[in-house]
């Protein structure tokens, strides 16, 4: 929906198990050192400030990824993400395209869809300068379906909605299997919250089983007067195994112990 802006949300506890667990797998991509064609759908603006009006009216990055521990002391699992957002600073946190062009190599290409006017020009300004980047406004899922890996290039989709209406979880699983069957060796990277009353777990049982992968989660302990519908967030990764996917259940193992203590 045009009326979402992650920038209330940036760095908040679901963008930590997200941009976590993300890291991971595109360091691993990265490591392969093969051609891939990277795809966001729902990309956003990239950066964000923590120290903004729109996450200070929200206030979510504090008990997020500002209140994380220091690299140094913090869990193995999750040192390699913490070094890379700490040493930019509140200032210039990285998003999920913004991760993808500082980590993947001179290899891959970037194909980034956001429809929201405001974002789409806070994406474009971010990474002009970047040229392995094409970024485009329109609608991810329709869009995306017009792009074909080259031969020999690995496909990496990222998948990202608001999931503020039941419509949004519908076009996903829509989306979806029509996708996977477009691109028979895709891998796809689906971002699933987890809300309090547990309406997702269909919807999620039914994404997780689409193909071979994992599903790496946490929860945290909500507080009663939590505005918030979420009480934790999941990834799910299909057609991603091996280290991605041990690196992403260890993300979230110490996560999970984190935010219950």
């Amino acid at each position: 929906m045009l009326s979402y802006q992650h920038g209330f949300h940036a760095g908040n506890k679901a963008d930590v198990l997200k941009h976590a667990v993300l890291h991971a797998v595109l360091q691993t991509e990265a490591e392969a050192d093969r051609p891939l064609l990277y795809v966001e759908t729902h990309a956003a603006r990239g950066f964000y400030d923590l120290n903004s009006s729109q996450s200070a009216k929200t206030g979510e990055a504090l008990t997020g990824v500002l209140a994380m521990p220091n690299a140094k002391q913090a869990a193995n699992a999750l040192q390699p993400w913490l070094r890379h957002v700490q040493s930019k600073g509140p200032g210039s946190y990285p998003g999920s395209p913004a991760l993808a062009s500082q980590i993947l190599g001179p290899k891959a290409r970037l194909a980034l869809f956001e429809l929201h006017p405001a974002e789409h020009k806070a994406l474009s300004q971010a990474l002009h300068k970047d040229d392995r980047v094409q970024i485009r406004k329109e609608d991810g899922y329709r869009g995306a379906l017009r792009l074909q890996p080259r031969r020999a290039e690995d496909m990496l989709v990222v998948l990202d909605p608001s999931y503020e209406t039941e419509a949004d979880m519908d076009a996903l699983a829509n989306w979806v299997p029509r996708a996977m069957r477009k691109w028979p060796k895709a891998k796809f990277l689906i971002w699933l919250p987890l809300f309090a009353d547990g309406r997702e777990e269909e919807f999620g049982a039914f994404l997780s089983e689409l193909d071979e992968g994992f599903v790496a989660g946490s929860r945290w302990a909500r507080q009663s007067d939590d505005p918030s519908a979420l009480e934790g967030s999941a990834m799910i990764g299909l057609r991603i195994g091996g280290g991605a996917a041990r690196k992403s259940f260890a993300i979230a193992a110490e996560l999970d112990k984190l935010w219950r203590d």
